[in-house]
């Protein structure tokens, strides 16, 4: 497993939070048992201070071996003559991103698409901390941004990806720690990669992008690869909030698939699209650039709490009062969407409304729960257009705690570790202080061992004492 330095910042092993511990044990039992990772020593160690400084001449960097690579990938590698990510920038105020197509220091959002045909969906999140990472003779203080997917609605995948802006406005990959999910267990940490320890840094997005350039954003063959040949700039693409100018278009080789594949990137959103068919990720909402002037309408709120108020009727099985409730939701949603929202944001919500109404008309109790929740997530992330991500952040911690609830009295095994499990992800988006964090982490890693034990009836009641707590906390700026 990944070693890393143990940095002035660092918390003491016993009071780091569950989602860096539980990342930390599953890449030790997966290495042990013969899964995909990395070992050696990582140079990456938290801080919040330390700013780069620049090499005192530009160096070339060093290119991995391409043996990895399959003879058709590396028959369309662009010559070196076209790369713009040869040399080694300087980092002066690297967590300072004003790169418009990959605006990571600010950037929030939500991405939907579909995997083999199934609903994906994808949070990414700016975290609280950073990290420092060595490279190239410099010493780079790097963000974090959480990419955290759910297929089917339940955690498929989890990335903590680390960059930074270069001087020449180019921003930069310094590595990513990796790990996909099964049934709400960790399977792989294939992908996991860290500069300085496996390869080089990877230019992830140019500071003025022109047609013809090209770049490789992951430079790791064997590991991760992906060269991006520049095809359009200045492109205006459709919204949430209405044209957006200045996207790029990009054509990206991956070494592990025969087709090139398309990806467009949108100035204040980053990645906008990519794949297509039944294997897509589009961008649904990114604030700040999608956001409106608080407060939050009315409609969303309603929206939620009567999703709040039908897990509760279709668990006592009151279908009356369930089937009146759905009625409002659905008069309110046609109301609240003749105004105008998101299209994609709006469509999921349809969708859950739609489920909803069909799991009540049947009096399935356990579905109408689950598709209550989803109009509740779905009301969230329409939201996070009105309210500050960290306040989102906190509604999901508390939605998934309510989700624990259900899974855990459907005895769903697997349901409940990944409940466990997102959970601590989440908790990593939310700065908190000492007792407050000691606090919840310590609920967390009671949770987590009584997932461990299939002890569902004390799950149970250990997340109603979370949501409990969740209610009064507040979140540190």
């Amino acid at each position: 497993m990944p070693r890393r330095e143990e940095g002035p910042t660092r918390p003491p092993a016993a009071a780091r939070r569950p989602a860096a511990m539980l990342l930390s044990v599953v890449m030790a039992a997966l290495v042990t048992n013969g899964c995909t990772g990395h070992s050696g020593s990582s140079a990456a160690t938290s801080t919040a201070t330390s700013f780069g400084t620049g090499p005192s001449s530009p160096r070339t960097i060093s290119q991995p071996p391409l043996d990895k690579l399959s003879k058709l990938t590396r028959r369309r590698l662009a010559p070196d003559s076209r790369r713009v990510d040869l040399v080694v920038p300087s980092f002066t105020h690297s967590t300072q991103v004003t790169n418009p197509l990959f605006p990571i220091s600010t950037l929030n959002a939500v991405i939907v698409g579909e995997v083999d045909g199934e609903p994906l969906k994808i949070e990414t999140t700016l975290l609280p901390e950073t990290k420092t990472v060595a490279w190239g003779g410099q010493r780079i203080e790097a963000l974090q941004s959480q990419f955290c997917a759910y297929l089917k609605g339940r955690i498929t995948e989890v990335a903590v990806d680390l960059y930074a802006q270069a001087d020449d406005g180019s921003v930069w990959y310094f590595g990513e720690d990796v790990v996909d999910y099964a049934k709400g267990v960790a399977a792989t940490t294939a992908g996991t990669w860290r500069v300085g320890l496996d390869g080089p840094a990877a230019m992830i997005m140019p500071g003025h992008p022109k047609v013809g350039d090209v770049y490789r954003t992951e430079n790791l063959p064997g590991v991760a690869f992906e060269q991006v040949t520049v095809k359009q700039v200045g492109v205006t693409v459709h919204g949430p909030s209405g044209p957006i100018p200045g996207a790029m278009v990009g054509e990206e080789l991956h070494q592990d698939e025969a087709a090139l594949e398309p990806k467009t990137f949108a100035p204040g959103h980053g990645e906008w699209f990519s794949g297509g068919g039944h294997d897509f990720e589009a961008n649904a909402l990114a604030v700040p650039a999608d956001a409106l002037p608080a407060p939050t309408p009315a409609e969303l709120t309603t929206l939620a709490s009567g999703a709040g108020h039908l897990v509760d009727t279709a668990r006592s099985g009151d279908w009356t009062a369930a089937s009146a409730t759905v009625e409002r939701m659905i008069s309110t949603w046609t109301t609240f969407r003749a105004g105008g929202v998101p299209e994609r944001l709006g469509a999921q919500m349809s969708q859950a409304l739609h489920a909803l109404a069909t799991a009540v008309g049947a009096r399935n109790s356990q579905e109408a729960q689950q598709a209550a929740l989803e109009v509740a997530d779905a009301s969230l992330d329409l939201q996070l257009r009105y309210r500050p991500a960290v306040q989102i952040n906190l509604s999901r911690f508390q939605l998934w705690a309510r989700q624990l609830m259900v899974d855990a009295a459907a005895n769903n095994a697997g349901a409940v570790h990944g409940d466990v499990t997102t959970l601590a992800w989440i908790r990593d988006r939310i700065a908190l202080d000492r007792a407050d964090g000691n606090g919840i982490d310590d609920q967390l890693r009671y949770l987590r061992s009584v997932a461990d034990a299939h002890e569902f009836k004390v799950a149970m009641v250990q997340a109603a004492r979370l949501r409990a707590t969740l209610a009064g906390l507040k979140p540190t700026p």
